[in-house]
């Protein structure tokens, strides 16, 4: 099980039956009414990629940057527009460069080196564009936090004018305009934007026609909204939706040749395919530092050159993957066996500061615990970090800034800077940290689910009609389905090995499955066996033949009895807060020992890895009798105090071995069961 919980929506029929007789196709219907939707025109509003864009001097200071970016206009004065190294910073970079050089301005693109300069305004770039002549900045996806920045603009004499999207603190930088739909006085309906939304709002402000802006730039402001994972509700909809339809047509030469690199065809392309094939290949430049790459790939008219700049960052994405991989093997190599610590915080000489943040991603969401690598230069460290389980890593930065250079970030994704001899103690007190935010709750992977279905609708007709919710993304997400109690009939694995496919059947339907970067034994899954599939519905077309192919995203055992996450008394006991009810109700009887104990033995002597709740639920279909997770817990702690196995645990699996022994064990002797029963009568 890669997803501890499941949270399946359940519609209501009603609304169900009320969306199919407005048009809707049945699976579709049972997904929107999942989402909520109980009318046609609820369901409508919902998928709607027409609503009108509200006027761009609804944002606070907007008519202060038109004024003062139309004067540059007019006066001739040099413009640099200053963005962020991401796809998001990049599409809107260009786009405004690209408006403002057809308007006849002299305007040169900016975007800081990761490497060398980090995020958004800095001294050496103001510095740089002073000498340049530029009198006037315009900040795209950055700045609203500039504060320091923009009274260097000041004193040097350049204007700015600052565009962003970012939350504000409380401080606003001093600017002749600050446009960003998150300030406390703006009125703005959305707030939602990304980077390239506001850079969208203000060429349409600049020129009258928003309708004429999106026409020239919806392929850009698709991909950095898409990118940037906005909420596609609304006008980032619309954005999206109209966005997809210019890169089915693009003239822009740079786009067309990194579709065409990348294996992204104009009739299938999407917000998924923006997002997982297009996007990375644009991010590789700024990680890498080869960010000029992608900025000329958006502006070049040369056809030929744009196919050199797609192909070379088709390269860079590869040289990045294979970077990714040699981080995230040298990092796992780096772990301390045994049980999962609270926090992985791992630094090294070698690691590419670009690259560690998806590194860290990848191992947080794996090993279930907050992540922080560092990568070394001499005496001092920057860190990239990721969060799990909702544990807070800014608050937490904040807490031990006196051990840090400096920091920033959000809840989920920081990063820091440390001298070297601080780590241990950051090390130390992180996981402090982290330990008390598991003692208030356990961290949980949760999938949610749209809904269960049956096996009779899942066909090549109702998957077609799905299309109805796209684009989906963030906000209107890709429907994801339960099918349960399917049997497993045949396994095999391609991609060298990485990816599995499954041949499930339930009574007279069977269905094909791919389950990317899982293999049976990862998943814990075997021929013969009955499970539940959640997954992503699909069309899978092979030599001219259409089938249905389910995307698995995770599989579980199916069981008929309750199987509960439960698991607030076994952390009680862990941590000695174990009140007298708790206390009654975990105390093990015989029955529940003897069933966890003889589904172990059907083992033998061999070893069994599983995570917890998936041995949690392998043991209630088995013996068809209610179990929760902690009572498992329980019982395996109970057998391993008297010897009668070890358990080693390691981040989310759990390790048995069943222990030879001659003599039968006292199992009121265990050290768990005392515990239990002295708190059961305190």
């Amino acid at each position: 099980m890669k997803y501890g919980i499941w949270n399946v929506a359940e519609p209501q029929m009603d609304a169900v039956n009320t969306l199919v007789r407005g048009g809707y196709a049945p699976l579709a219907a049972m997904v929107l009414a999942s989402r909520g939707m109980a009318t046609q025109q609820q369901a409508q509003q919902y998928l709607s990629c027409d609503v009108p864009l509200p006027d761009p001097f609804l944002l606070t200071d907007m008519d202060r940057a038109v004024k003062r970016v139309s004067k540059a206009l007019s006066d001739g004065e040099k413009i640099a527009v200053f963005g962020d190294y991401d796809v998001d910073g990049i599409t809107s970079t260009c786009l405004l460069t690209d408006f403002l050089r057809r308007r006849g301005a002299d305007c040169v693109p900016y975007i800081p080196g990761r490497l060398e300069e980090g995020y958004g305004l800095n001294p050496m770039a103001i510095h740089a564009l002073h000498e340049q002549g530029v009198s006037l900045i315009i900040t795209v996806d950055c700045g609203i936090t500039a504060v320091e920045e923009a009274a260097l603009c000041r004193e040097l004499g350049i204007d700015l004018v600052i565009t962003d999207h970012h939350e504000c603190k409380e401080q606003l930088p001093v600017a002749v305009a600050v446009v960003d739909p998150h300030r406390p006085d703006g009125g703005y309906p959305h707030k939602n934007l990304s980077g390239v939304g506001i850079a969208f709002k203000l060429a349409g402000a600049l020129c009258g026609s928003q309708e004429q802006v999106l026409q020239d730039y919806g392929d850009m402001v698709c991909m950095g909204t898409v990118a940037d994972v906005m909420l596609l509700q609304g006008e980032n909809r619309v954005f999206v939706a109209r966005g997809l339809e210019s890169l089915r047509h693009t003239a822009r030469p740079g786009i067309a040749a990194l579709m065409r690199q990348s294996g992204c065809t104009p009739d299938s392309v999407s917000a998924s395919s923006v997002g997982y094939m297009l996007a990375p290949r644009i991010n590789a430049a700024g990680r890498m530092g080869k960010i000029d790459l992608a900025v000329e790939l958006f502006l070049t008219q040369d056809p030929q050159r744009a196919e050199q700049l797609a192909k070379a960052l088709c390269d860079l994405n590869r040289q990045r993957q294979a970077v990714e991989s040699d981080i995230y093997r040298q990092a796992v190599e780096m772990l301390p066996p045994g049980s999962r610590p609270e926090a992985i915080v791992l630094a090294d000489e070698r690691w590419h500061q670009g690259v560690v943040g998806i590194v860290a991603s990848r191992i947080a969401e794996e090993f279930c615990c907050p992540t922080f690598l560092i990568c070394l230069d001499g005496e001092h460290g920057k860190a990239s970090s990721r969060s799990y389980g909702g544990f807070n890593l800014f608050s937490s930065l904040t807490a031990l800034s006196g051990l840090l250079e400096s920091y920033g970030g959000h809840e989920l994704a920081a990063g820091f800077t440390i001298h070297r001899d601080q780590i241990g103690d950051f090390r130390r007190q992180i996981c402090a940290l982290v330990r008390e935010h598991l003692a208030e709750d356990e961290p949980r992977t949760v999938l949610d689910a749209d809904c269960a279905i049956s096996p009779e609708l899942l066909t090549l007709g109702n998957i077609e009609s799905l299309s109805s919710l796209e684009p989906c993304g963030n906000g209107c997400p890709k429907p994801v389905l339960i099918m349960e109690k399917l049997v497993v009939e045949r396994i095999s694995h391609v991609g060298n090995g990485r990816h599995m496919r499954l041949r499930l059947r339930c009574g007279r339907y069977s269905f094909n499955a791919i389950f990317f970067s899982a293999t049976a034994e990862s998943a814990s899954v075997s021929q013969g066996e009955t499970v539940d599939v959640a997954f992503l519905p699909q069309i899978n077309e092979f030599r001219g033949e259409r089938t249905v192919q389910m995307n698995v995203l995770d599989i579980r055992p199916s069981c008929k009895a309750v199987c509960s996450w439960e698991s607030s008394g076994y952390r009680a006991l862990c941590a000695g807060t174990l009140d007298r009810q708790q206390a009654e109700r975990l105390l093990p009887d015989r029955a529940m020992l003897g069933m966890v104990w003889r589904y172990l033995s059907s083992f033998g002597a061999g070893t069994l890895r599983e995570t917890p709740m998936c041995l949690c639920r392998k043991i209630v279909r088995w013996a068809d009798s209610p179990l929760s997770l902690e009572q498992l817990l329980i019982c395996l702690d109970v057998f391993a105090d008297v010897g009668l196995l070890e358990i080693q645990r390691l981040h989310q699996h759990l390790t048995v071995r069943l222990m030879p022994r001659q003599e039968k064990a006292d199992l009121l002797q265990s050290r768990t069961m005392q515990r239990l029963l002295a708190a059961k009568e305190s």
